[in-house]
């Protein structure tokens, strides 16, 4: 299905570059888009064969993304082309002037200068992307007031990490500089909500060296995301328990502050039950009986999961909070005050709330598919649990640099 929307992109995108490139260009037009397409073939035909021998997999990884880049650039074309159609249309009609055909010289000369002026749009608002999603880190600091916690709890400092996608979009420094950014929070606990890697089990050693030994007293807990099952997850799960960090897939540890006692619940995502896209199972997805599992009724539910879509079945676990990612905030955001994400869900980011229970959707720290985010920072989240009511919930935000 992605194979033929690309050729179709495709081919309405040559139609375009013919109706605005002089003549001479025309011939090379489609050798120049099958190069640049070539990678991106072979690559999704390795992967949904399951070939990855010779290291063509990893030698076509970013030269296939360089083609899925060019998607965007070609959707752009076209969005600009037809808006551009239409208001050459209603020009002429306003002015009762007859439209002499697609070759018409002066609708030709409008839509070469108006898509370079979008190509150039482009190029500046790539360039701003880029610096957004490689420079500071939007620290949020939020207190989230709740009716029966315990008062061991009271004040338990949790730093909530998601959406790291170590690979070729992440340089190893700035794995780094997010975990000293951790550790200067303090918190009592560490949680990952999934999206360790880009695609490739590979690809978490960086950052497995990164967050070696992090101190947190009363540990440190993670999920896998959907990402972190493309291929076969037990060498995170093994990696991440090396360094430290207790994976729970449908199950719970308890943890004791003072006299209140602490249930951290792990839901395995949905991507569990078919991660390679082949029918390859590496479990049942999210379950919340067993995630729930042997839990004193006493004790305060602290579930992690990587979809906010999931929060359901937290609930039904009887999470009191729920901390997830997946969404990035929308990463590419267009229109003001509009995120993406609400493709994904209701839960874009921020803090929800639904009677007695909570949902904090973090926007994540990495970058998936393009090496943007416009209007969507990276976030490090520090949630500081509270037994009364915080009358506000609009949480205190601070750029690191």
């Amino acid at each position: 299905m992605l194979a033929v929307l690309i050729l179709g992109l495709q081919l309405l995108h040559r139609r375009l570059l013919r109706r605005v490139t002089p003549a001479s260009w025309h011939r090379w037009l489609t050798p120049i888009l099958g190069v640049i397409h070539a990678p991106l073939t072979l690559y999704m035909g390795l992967r949904l064969t399951g070939f990855s021998g010779l290291g063509l997999v990893d030698l076509l990884h970013p030269l296939a993304r360089l083609g899925l880049a060019f998607q965007a650039i070609t959707c752009i074309h076209l969005l600009v082309y037809g808006v551009l159609s239409g208001f050459w249309a209603f020009r002429r009609w306003m002015g009762q002037q007859v439209d002499r055909g697609p070759e018409d010289p002066a609708r030709r000369r409008f839509l070469q200068h108006s898509l370079a002026g979008s190509l150039g749009a482009l190029t500046v608002g790539a360039g701003l992307g880029v610096k957004e999603a490689y420079s500071e880190v939007e620290v949020v600091r939020l207190e989230v007031g709740a009716e029966g916690l315990p008062a061991g709890l009271d004040g338990l400092r949790i730093v909530h990490l998601t959406d790291l996608h170590a690979g070729p979009l992440l340089p190893s420094g700035r794995l780094r500089y997010w975990r000293a950014l951790a550790e200067r929070e303090r918190p009592d606990l560490l949680v990952f909500t999934g999206d360790f890697v880009d695609s490739q089990p590979e690809e978490l050693a960086p950052l497995l060296e990164a967050f070696r030994d992090f101190p947190a007293p009363l540990g440190r807990y993670a999920v896998l995301g959907n990402h972190d099952y493309f291929q076969d997850p037990r060498p995170l799960w093994e990696g991440l328990e090396r360094i430290g960090v207790a994976c729970l897939e449908n199950r719970n540890v308890q943890v004791r502050r003072g006299d209140g006692v602490l249930a951290v619940m792990g839901l395995q995502d949905p991507m569990a039950r078919d991660g390679r896209f082949q029918g390859v199972r590496f479990g049942p997805g999210p379950d919340p009986d067993a995630a729930s599992a042997g839990l004193p009724p006493e004790a305060w539910r602290l579930c992690l999961t990587h979809r906010p879509t999931d929060w359901r079945w937290a609930r039904r676990a009887g999470a009191h909070l729920t901390l997830a990612g997946h969404t990035h905030g929308g990463q590419i955001n267009l229109i003001p005050g509009v995120s993406s994400a609400r493709m994904l869900g209701p839960w874009t980011s921020g803090l929800y709330r639904d009677g007695g229970q909570a949902l904090y959707v973090s926007r994540g720290l990495g970058v998936v598919g393009l090496p943007l985010r416009l209007a969507a920072a990276p976030e490090l989240t520090v949630l500081t649990l509270r037994r009364h009511e915080i009358p506000t919930l609009k949480p205190a935000r601070t750029l690191a640099s």
